[in-house]
């Protein structure tokens, strides 16, 4: 194992990222160290590439090693750790892929088994890059997975260009249609159709949604949605105004709107026009605003009276995580998960791979740090 190791440290809006070493951590009992083999730039990423997300007025240290979208090898088991998280034998150089973030297990969250909410999940972000273990993030060519984690081996089935996205976009739309209760037969309607939007098709259809509508402005997205199994495509280039969506929604669904409709654009521009495209006891999925202090303007009389709910989700449970990836093993034939990786750049290029991903035409830009 090499006695150092490459990370982009993540410098501030504006500034971009550097490429820094840094000596490579041994893992503590409890704890596996991974060799990063791709990561994914996710839709979350471009907001603090844009400015939209300032780290520091979340409390978090810059520089930080950032990237969560990732899968890898195992580098080094910490001592007790002998198998997956599904009990099957562990050993290095296996193909993994884990949850990102940690929850504490002991905070009144993890105690009623909501661990996807706990406070501190993601400590591993509360410090710089410049602290051990470093690896704290997945732009590097390593990460530290740390104790309680949760890791499951990936089948050779499953590359790394379909891995990476499993653990953060898969199993966020597959965690968040569960949460909904979305039910065979129902009309599912995706606003945005990046990373997140197309995985969503594909979930929906798996459970069991009769109809699948995406809405979206660039063609190569929409295509892409086709083939993930969206049946028809709502487009920004066609209906300009928000007015016109929703009653082309609606004309989509005999009058009736989606049973469920997903926020995955990362816009609280959009999020009245989603609820106007929402159904009678239907739910409004609100996954993609993680901007803290954008507002959104809604009639809160839409919801009343037509009993409708607004769910929020952000991350999710160890067994979406294992959902998601069973799922993938069962459908990897029938979509074209390899397509959502749609660019490769190794990690010195890491700043212009965000910049080609901000001007909307990649669906995932990957690092591949190796």
């Amino acid at each position: 194992m090499a006695e150092t190791g490459k990370l982009a440290a993540w410098q501030g809006q504006g500034k971009g990222f550097e490429i820094r070493q840094y000596p490579v951590p041994d893992p503590a009992p409890g704890a596996v160290l991974i060799r990063v083999s791709l990561a994914n730039v996710c839709g979350s990423d471009m907001h603090y590439w844009k400015g939209e997300f300032d780290f520091t007025k979340r409390g978090r240290p810059l520089p930080l090693n950032t990237g969560h979208e990732h899968t890898g090898r195992v580098a080094k088991l910490g001592a007790g750790v002998t198998t997956d998280s599904a009990g099957q034998p562990l050993r290095e150089g296996d193909r993994v892929i884990y949850r990102y973030f940690i929850p504490c297990g002991r905070c009144g969250a993890c105690l009623r088994r909501a661990f996807k909410s706990c406070p501190t999940r993601q400590a591993n972000w509360l410090v710089t890059c410049d602290v051990w273990p470093h690896f704290q993030g997945g732009y590097g060519q390593y990460f530290y997975l740390g104790p309680n984690h949760v890791i499951f081996k990936l089948p050779d089935a499953i590359t790394d260009e379909m891995a990476a996205g499993i653990n953060c976009a898969f199993t966020q739309v597959y965690a968040a249609l569960e949460i909904a209760g979305l039910r065979v037969g129902q009309t599912v309607v995706i606003q945005g159709a990046g990373g997140l939007g197309i995985y969503a098709c594909a979930v929906a259809r798996e459970r069991g949604a009769a109809t699948v509508i995406v809405i979206d402005g660039v063609e190569e997205r929409l295509r892409l949605a086709r083939e993930f199994g969206a049946d028809a495509v709502v487009d920004l280039r066609e209906s300009r105004t928000p007015e016109a969506r929703v009653e082309r929604v609606k004309a989509l669904t005999g009058g009736w709107g989606g049973d469920v409709v997903m926020e995955l654009v990362g816009n609280p521009n959009v999020v009245d026009e989603g609820l106007r495209m929402v159904a009678l006891e239907g739910s409004y999925l609100e996954v993609g605003n993680i901007n803290v202090g954008w507002e959104a303007k809604l009639d809160p009389s839409w919801l009343l009276f037509g009993n409708r709910r607004v769910v929020g989700v952000v991350h999710y449970e160890a067994e979406h995580l294992k959902g998601a990836l069973d799922l993938m093993v069962r459908t990897r034939q029938k979509y074209p998960y390899h397509k959502i990786v749609s660019h490769k750049f190794p990690l010195e290029q890491i700043n212009e791979a965000f910049r080609q991903q901000e001007d909307g035409h990649i669906t995932r830009g990957a690092i591949a740090p190796n």
